[in-house]
């Protein structure tokens, strides 16, 4: 499939140009992420963070909202162009945007915690979960930009790891014996990297699925909210 989109947009500055904007919205998702999950563990808060990870969440919408309204515009002046490509563009920008409003979640999840969050009592839930994410955004990132199929279809390995990895992590904080300000934390947490992780594999699999078939996993058969 989404070889048909490269084809459309081939030598075309409409769709080099929408592509360009939506690589920099997964750019600046990632950003947020890495910012907000190092914040987690800083005991000084760095001056001006808040407003740095809010002024990006800004940039993503706006660069949503753009690139639909391009796409709007573009479908309306040429009605015959492929529209499952540009409705295709219209999914995948609304998954870039909800990454990171996930991403900025965590970020504001330090709330619940008194100055920082304790990093061994957190990996002891969570273990290494965030280097997994990370290897999602990139593989992300590789599969979209050079519409790798073989890294595309390794998306949805990652994202069932880093499922597990959170239905662990809530499990152990049921069992534990946490104050119950950080266990809710922890619990939305693992809600927010599971979610995050599916946005990025809608991305990734657009790669490889029809549009009928985006949000929805092989071997799962339910969509993802």
């Amino acid at each position: 499939m989404f070889k048909t989109l490269l084809g459309f947009g081939k030598g075309k500055d409409f769709i080099t140009e929408v592509l360009e904007e939506f690589n920099r919205m997964l750019s600046d998702t990632q950003t947020i992420f890495v910012s907000s999950y190092g914040h987690l563990f800083n005991p000084i808060n760095e001056p001006g963070l808040g407003d740095k990870i809010y002024e990006i969440d800004r940039r993503v919408n706006e660069a949503q909202k753009n690139i639909r309204k391009r796409i709007a515009e573009h479908l309306a002046i040429q009605p015959t162009v492929d529209t499952t490509v540009c409705l295709i563009l219209m999914s995948l920008v609304k998954d870039a945007e909800r990454a990171g409003d996930l991403a900025k979640n965590i970020y504001e999840s330090k709330n619940y915690f008194d100055g920082h969050v304790d990093k061994a009592v957190y990996d002891r839930h969570f273990g290494d979960i965030d280097k997994h994410i990370l290897k999602h955004f990139n593989r992300t990132r590789d599969a979209f930009i050079d519409s790798d199929e073989e890294k595309a279809a390794g998306a949805w390995d990652e994202h069932k790891r880093i499922r597990e990895m959170c239905d662990e992590a809530l499990e152990s904080i049921a069992n534990s014996q946490l104050p119950v300000k950080h266990a809710v934390a922890f619990s939305l947490m693992t809600r927010y990297y599971k979610r995050i992780s599916a946005h990025l594999t809608n991305i990734a699999t657009s790669v490889i699925v029809p549009l009928d078939k985006l949000d929805y996993f092989e071997n799962d058969h339910e969509p993802e909210e």
